[in-house]
């Protein structure tokens, strides 16, 4: 990929990233409510309250926070959560990789068993098989990632308790982490028993984002799939006596992977803002948790930061996506 592309989309994150900072900034101090009531004790004086409001920028005009919250931004510093008096660069940075984590298993997930669905749907095309890949995909599409989250901890939780519906890990097991990337600490130190708890936890919460994502993968991969056995040069691979199988691996399914990738990559950005939910479901300790008990606290300075993150994390998803759409297709990449 030419060094110039990948500047140009960068250069462009730059307004977008300023757009979701003034609208971040701006409607959390428009809406009713006042943070500061949240912390005070009972019987605190006025000068009280006003120093806290001072110490947190709120006894400013909303240009003045917005300038000064902004500079601090651009050094690296989202300020101090009003709720958990911490930075809030730090509580979220200890929160983000058990939320990538969990999006990664999920999408894992969702991909194995789209390519599986969906390679499966266009090899027994015509017959009962192809039937029962659509309904399942229809199903997965037709439920929400929170209801599956539901129906999984009413299943596997409590009518039939095989898997844990709450935490990151057995708080019984003695953990030693270096790292907030728990998962692939425990791979690299070969720990698969810390390994064997994590994706405990995290399989009930990465199925129910995986499903809803495995069936738009199986969709698009199927379409895709379907229009590229119907070009010629499939038509001479079977002339050649290749088997559908072998057709549909080593000649379609090269050709369909460019589309399938391209927007499974962009679903992969809903995928990550919905483990908000699903972590709140699962009591999962990672960022979409912490932000709705920011939201409940009204912590300005947390659920900014938390909004800026996923802004970020969007923004370099897409540009992860764009960089392997252009890997994949040479017409784009030579043009």
């Amino acid at each position: 990929m030419p060094l110039a592309y990948l500047v140009r989309r960068l250069a462009m994150a730059i307004p977008t990233l300023f757009g979701v900072a003034i609208v971040d900034f701006v409607l959390l101090r428009v809406v009713p409510g006042n943070p500061i009531a949240m912390m005070i004790p009972p019987g605190a004086s006025a000068a009280d309250i006003a120093r806290l409001r001072a110490f947190y920028g709120l006894d400013q005009p909303i240009p003045v926070q917005f300038w000064r919250w902004l500079e601090a931004l651009l050094h690296g510093n989202l300020g101090v959560s009003i709720d958990l008096r911490r930075g809030v660069l730090g509580l979220v940075m200890s929160r983000l990789p058990a939320t990538l984590e969990l999006a990664l298993l999920a999408m894992v997930l969702a991909v194995a068993l789209g390519i599986a669905l969906g390679v499966g749907a266009i090899y027994w095309q015509g017959r009962w098989p192809e039937a029962v890949v659509d309904g399942i995909a229809g199903l997965g599409m037709a439920i929400p990632d929170f209801l599956w989250g539901l129906l999984l901890v009413l299943l596997l939780g409590v009518l039939l308790p095989i898997l844990p519906i709450s935490g990151r890990i057995d708080p019984m097991l003695s953990t030693h982490f270096v790292t907030p990337f728990y998962l692939a600490e425990s791979l690299a130190r070969g720990e698969f028993s810390l390994v064997g708890s994590l994706l405990a936890h995290m399989a009930l919460p990465a199925v129910a984002l995986a499903l809803p994502l495995t069936a738009v993968i199986a969709r698009i991969l199927k379409s895709a799939l379907v229009e590229a056995m119907s070009q010629d040069y499939i038509l001479m691979a079977r002339v050649k006596g290749l088997g559908r199988a072998r057709i549909i691996w080593t000649e379609a399914f090269r050709n369909a992977l460019v589309p399938t990738v391209t927007l499974s990559g962009v679903q992969f950005t809903f995928l990550v803002g919905g483990t908000v939910l699903i972590e709140r479901i699962f009591s999962y300790p990672g960022i979409g948790n912490m932000a709705i008990d920011a939201v409940i606290g009204r912590d300005l300075p947390l659920i900014q930061g938390v909004v800026m993150t996923f802004a970020v994390l969007f923004i370099l998803i897409n540009l992860l996506i764009d960089m392997t759409y252009v890997l994949l297709n040479p017409r784009v990449r030579h043009g």
